[in-house]
């Protein structure tokens, strides 16, 4: 009696998939966005394929700073596979659906990916602080195995997170309505759609998103207010310069990274709103995962350096 009761639950509380409205419901609009994604895709893949090959094959490249930028490529690449495909495929479809069982499983990967980024750059602001203000300890501090329980916590830490939101996502029971306004399944467009409280939702993803932004924005700020504390008192113009340079590419990660994600999910989920939240989240959903090779090729002297020595090789 009690299993018939509880398939009849489950029967009424889940939907058995879900339409995802996409970018745009303009048809004009559909095949220049599709070409504009494709080639967005494409450079994605390719460019955090080649940086990543890159640090892995060139031993020079083979320290902590570059360590967690082949962790950080690693998460862009896997990022880019979670919603990219589905939403190509959008712009050539008539009805874009997916299945319940397909929607969690976006939505985990989301999570595990968005969590673990944050937490690898702020393991990065903490490995250039110790580089610039315990430089003769640097290679003591920022041992290898220092280094792996960094990304290891990270990685922890973003699962974590990605369990607790799609937990509390499968509690929640959806009757009728199955359109998701959005390219992807997202949290808060997927709450609208629910017909049971959301109150714990709401609360786990405040506990989990402030978790990750609180101590991500602690930890970058105080690293940060210490390495310019430690530049100004820099007598040496050339240390100056090479201190900068080192925290540049990471700055510009960060600021993207932080900036367009705040723009998606800083005010309330109304219809509007996510409709605001939606275009923002193009951003760090597509262009971040897209920007960061290039920030760390074109702004790094000994990434340059070595595509330059592997060209050469590869050539000769």
């Amino acid at each position: 009696m009690l299993h018939v009761n509880q398939m009849n639950m489950e029967n009424d509380s889940l939907v058995s998939e879900f339409i995802l409205i996409g970018l745009t419901e303009q048809p004009e609009l559909q095949l220049p966005l599709f070409v504009l994604f494709l080639v967005n895709y494409t450079a994605t893949v390719m460019g955090n394929l080649s940086l990543m090959s890159l640090i892995f094959l060139n031993s020079n490249l083979h320290t902590p700073m570059y360590y967690f930028i082949f962790n950080l490529s690693f998460i862009d690449f896997c990022y880019s596979f979670v919603f990219t495909p589905k939403m190509l495929m959008s712009f050539l479809l008539e009805k874009n659906n997916i299945s319940f069982r397909g929607c969690m499983t976006q939505l985990f990967f989301f999570c595990l990916f968005v969590n673990s980024e944050s937490y690898v750059l702020t393991a990065m602001a903490y490995d250039r602080y110790v580089a610039i203000c315990q430089p003769l300890l640097y290679k003591v501090i920022m041992s290898p195995e220092m280094c792996f329980m960094l990304m290891f916590g990270s990685y922890l830490m973003g699962f974590a997170g990605a369990m607790a939101h799609t937990g509390c996502m499968l509690r929640l029971r959806f009757c009728d309505s199955n359109i998701i306004n959005h390219y992807m399944c997202d949290i808060f467009p997927l709450l609208q759609l629910s017909c049971s409280s959301t109150y714990v939702n709401e609360l786990v993803s405040f506990i989990v998103v402030g978790t990750v932004i609180s101590l991500s924005s602690l930890i970058i700020l105080v690293s940060y207010a210490l390495i310019f504390s430690s530049i100004i008192q820099m007598s040496s113009g050339n240390s100056w310069s090479k201190a900068m340079g080192t925290c540049g590419s990471h700055i510009i990660t960060v600021s993207l990274f932080y900036g367009s994600g705040l723009l998606a999910y800083v005010k309330p989920s109304s219809a509007e709103t996510v409709g605001q939240g939606k275009i923002f989240s193009v951003f760090y959903t597509f262009l971040v995962p897209m920007l960061n090779p290039l920030i760390y090729s074109l702004r790094n002297k000994d990434v340059k350096l070595t595509v330059k020595r592997t060209v050469k090789r590869m050539t000769s």
